[in-house]
Protein backbone atom coordinates (compact mmCIF):
# COMPACT_ATOMS: atom_id res chain seq x y z
CA UNK A 1 0.00 0.00 0.00
CA UNK A 2 1.62 3.04 -0.94
CA UNK A 3 1.93 5.78 1.24
CA UNK A 4 -0.31 9.17 0.86
CA UNK A 5 1.05 12.77 0.75
CA UNK A 6 -0.14 16.17 0.97
CA UNK A 7 2.08 18.84 -0.19
CA UNK A 8 1.36 22.82 1.64
CA UNK A 9 3.29 24.69 -1.44
CA UNK A 10 2.00 27.78 -2.96
CA UNK A 11 4.62 27.56 -5.61
CA UNK A 12 2.53 25.61 -8.75
CA UNK A 13 6.23 24.03 -9.80
CA UNK A 14 7.58 23.53 -6.41
CA UNK A 15 4.10 21.30 -5.46
CA UNK A 16 4.39 19.35 -9.15
CA UNK A 17 8.29 18.68 -8.98
CA UNK A 18 7.22 16.86 -5.36
CA UNK A 19 4.45 15.36 -6.64
CA UNK A 20 6.66 14.11 -9.66
CA UNK A 21 9.58 13.07 -7.32
CA UNK A 22 7.63 11.38 -4.74
CA UNK A 23 6.07 9.03 -6.62
CA UNK A 24 9.23 8.39 -8.67
CA UNK A 25 11.73 8.00 -6.06
CA UNK A 26 9.51 6.58 -3.24
CA UNK A 27 6.50 5.55 -4.55
CA UNK A 28 4.33 7.77 -2.39
CA UNK A 29 1.04 9.29 -3.74
CA UNK A 30 0.02 13.02 -3.63
CA UNK A 31 -3.75 13.18 -2.62
CA UNK A 32 -3.19 16.92 -3.32
CA UNK A 33 -2.15 19.79 -2.25
CA UNK A 34 -3.16 23.78 -0.72
CA UNK A 35 -1.08 26.99 -1.30
CA UNK A 36 -3.31 28.78 1.72
CA UNK A 37 -3.40 28.46 5.54
CA UNK A 38 -6.94 27.62 5.86
CA UNK A 39 -7.30 24.95 2.82
CA UNK A 40 -4.50 23.13 4.53
CA UNK A 41 -5.60 23.25 7.76
CA UNK A 42 -8.97 22.11 6.78
CA UNK A 43 -7.98 19.29 4.95
CA UNK A 44 -5.11 18.26 6.85
CA UNK A 45 -6.93 17.78 10.14
CA UNK A 46 -10.21 16.27 8.51
CA UNK A 47 -10.85 13.15 9.98
CA UNK A 48 -12.03 11.81 6.09
CA UNK A 49 -8.64 12.07 4.52
CA UNK A 50 -6.40 9.06 5.17
CA UNK A 51 -2.34 10.70 5.27
CA UNK A 52 0.78 9.57 6.05
CA UNK A 53 3.12 12.52 4.72
CA UNK A 54 2.73 16.21 4.85
CA UNK A 55 5.02 18.38 3.55
CA UNK A 56 4.59 21.97 4.42
CA UNK A 57 5.86 25.89 3.40
CA UNK A 58 6.23 28.35 5.90
CA UNK A 59 5.57 30.90 3.20
CA UNK A 60 2.08 30.90 1.76
CA UNK A 61 -0.35 32.64 0.06
CA UNK A 62 -2.37 36.08 1.09
CA UNK A 63 0.95 36.54 3.76
CA UNK A 64 0.08 32.91 5.51
CA UNK A 65 2.35 30.67 7.19
CA UNK A 66 3.15 27.47 7.52
CA UNK A 67 3.91 27.36 11.26
CA UNK A 68 -0.05 28.11 11.69
CA UNK A 69 -0.28 24.76 9.76
CA UNK A 70 1.99 22.75 11.94
CA UNK A 71 0.02 24.52 15.08
CA UNK A 72 -3.09 23.11 14.00
CA UNK A 73 -1.93 19.73 13.74
CA UNK A 74 -0.07 19.54 16.94
CA UNK A 75 -2.40 16.48 17.94
CA UNK A 76 -1.91 13.95 15.10
CA UNK A 77 -1.11 10.67 15.36
CA UNK A 78 2.52 10.53 15.41
CA UNK A 79 2.45 8.24 13.00
CA UNK A 80 1.63 10.64 10.26
CA UNK A 81 4.86 12.56 9.64
CA UNK A 82 5.12 16.10 8.71
CA UNK A 83 8.09 17.82 7.15
CA UNK A 84 8.86 21.34 6.60
CA UNK A 85 10.59 22.67 3.38
CA UNK A 86 11.11 25.84 3.27
CA UNK A 87 13.76 28.77 1.83
CA UNK A 88 13.74 30.17 5.24
CA UNK A 89 15.59 27.28 6.98
CA UNK A 90 17.50 29.05 9.46
CA UNK A 91 18.34 28.00 13.28
CA UNK A 92 15.54 29.60 14.78
CA UNK A 93 12.65 28.48 12.40
CA UNK A 94 14.12 24.55 12.63
CA UNK A 95 14.30 25.20 16.73
CA UNK A 96 10.31 26.21 15.63
CA UNK A 97 9.23 24.25 13.67
CA UNK A 98 10.82 21.27 15.75
CA UNK A 99 8.78 22.47 18.58
CA UNK A 100 5.71 22.81 17.10
CA UNK A 101 5.67 19.06 16.48
CA UNK A 102 7.73 18.69 12.69
CA UNK A 103 9.43 15.52 11.64
CA UNK A 104 12.25 17.56 10.16
CA UNK A 105 13.07 20.91 8.48
CA UNK A 106 14.59 20.67 5.28
CA UNK A 107 16.12 23.61 3.21
CA UNK A 108 14.51 24.42 -0.31
CA UNK A 109 18.00 25.68 -1.88
CA UNK A 110 20.52 22.54 -0.19
CA UNK A 111 18.34 19.61 1.17
CA UNK A 112 15.49 19.14 -1.15
CA UNK A 113 17.11 15.77 -2.05
CA UNK A 114 17.97 15.24 1.66
CA UNK A 115 14.01 15.44 2.46
CA UNK A 116 13.42 12.84 -0.25
CA UNK A 117 15.80 10.48 1.30
CA UNK A 118 13.59 10.80 4.37
CA UNK A 119 10.67 9.66 2.46
CA UNK A 120 12.30 7.15 0.60
CA UNK A 121 13.78 5.93 3.67
CA UNK A 122 10.01 6.07 5.30
CA UNK A 123 8.17 4.43 2.88
CA UNK A 124 10.82 1.52 3.17
CA UNK A 125 9.74 1.08 6.31
CA UNK A 126 5.86 1.04 5.88
CA UNK A 127 6.26 -1.26 2.79
CA UNK A 128 5.17 -4.73 3.53
CA UNK A 129 7.74 -7.40 4.59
Amino acid sequence: MPLNAFIVEDNPAIRRSLDEALAELAGIRSLGHAGRVADAIAWLTDPANEWDLAIVDLLLEEGGSGLEVLRAMSGRDPARKVLVLTATANQHVREQCLALGSDGVFDKSMQTEALLEWCIALAGDRSPR
